[in-house]
C-alpha cells in the first residue's frame, strides 16, 4: 500500500486536503491555536520554518495573519511541496522558499523566529525523531519557538485500545468509509509510530529547550512547544 501513494500521510497529495480534516478531528482548530501560540510566545517574528508542511495550510494562514514575513516550507514528498508552493503563491502571490527533505534531515541556511513540525514527526523512528527535533532546535534563533503537533501513545493498553475506538468513531462521523479508516488505523504502531506525552515532554527537555510545555491535547493527538 505505501509504494503506491506519494506521501507518508495514507492518501495520495492530492487528495489530502479533502481528507486531513475527515482524519484528524480538529485540525483546523489546532492549526489556529498554533498561529495564536506564535502571536503570544514569539515578540516580532520575523522569520519561520515550516518542516513537513504537507500542501502549506499552516504556513497560507500564518500569512494572512502575521503578512511578510521569511517563509520556508519542508517537506519529503515531492508532491506535497509542490501542491504547497501552488496553493500559497495562488492564495498569496508569494512564492516561498522550499525544501525537499524530511525534518530528520533538514539542513539549510539561516536560521528561524519559528520552527514548526505538524503531523511530521510521528513517522520516524525513534533515533530519527531525536536527529529531526535536534534539527529543529538548530535552526531556532535564540527565544525563538519550536511548536509540534503529533499523534500520540496513550500509557497503558487499554488506554490505546480506548483511544483508537474513539478516534475510529471520530472519522466515521466526520464522513470517512469504514474501510478508509481501518486502513488507516492499522498503521498505528507499524507506519505511525507515537510516543507518550511524558517521552514528547522529555525529548524537548533533552535537546535543549529551556522552556518546555504541552498546549493543546485531544483525542489520540497533542501539541508540544518548546522556546530556545
Amino acid at each position: 500500500m505505501q509504494s503506491a501513494r506519494d506521501n507518508k500521510t495514507s492518501q495520495p497529495a492530492a487528495q489530502y486536503d479533502e481528507n486531513i480534516s475527515k482524519t484528524i478531528p480538529y485540525y483546523q482548530l489546532f492549526n489556529h491555536e498554533i498561529i495564536h501560540l506564535v502571536r503570544c510566545g514569539v515578540a516580532d517574528p520575523k522569520s519561520w520554518l515550516d518542516t513537513g508542511c504537507g500542501t502549506g495550510t499552516l504556513i497560507l494562514g500564518a500569512m494572512q495573519e502575521f503578512g511578510k514575513l521569511r517563509f520556508v516550507v519542508a517537506d519529503p514528498s515531492p508532491g506535497m511541496l509542490q501542491i504547497a508552493k501552488e496553493k500559497i503563491l495562488a492564495s498569496s502571490g508569494v512564492e516561498v522558499a522550499s525544501l525537499l527533505a524530511g525534518s530528520e534531515h533538514l539542513s539549510c541556511d539561516g536560521t528561524f523566529d519559528v520552527v514548526t513540525a505538524i503531523l511530521a514527526h510521528h513517522y520516524l523512528s525513534a533515533p530519527d525523531r531525536i536527529q529531526a527535533t535536534e534539527n529543529c532546535f538548530r535552526l531556532l534563533n535564540p527565544g525563538g519557538i519550536y511548536i509540534t503537533v503529533e499523534t500520540i501513545r496513550p500509557n497503558t493498553e487499554q488506554g490505546r485500545e480506548v483511544g483508537l475506538k474513539r478516534w475510529r468513531s471520530a472519522q466515521i462521523a466526520n464522513g470517512k468509509s469504514a474501510e478508509a479508516v481501518d486502513h488507516h488505523l492499522e498503521r498505528y504502531g507499524t507506519e505511525l509510530l507515537p510516543i507518550t506525552i511524558e517521552s514528547h515532554l522529555n525529548l524537548l527537555r533533552t535537546v535543549g529547550f529551556s522552556a518546555v510545555e504541552l498546549f493543546w491535547a485531544s483525542g489520540m493527538q497533542a501539541g508540544f512547544y518548546g522556546i530556545k
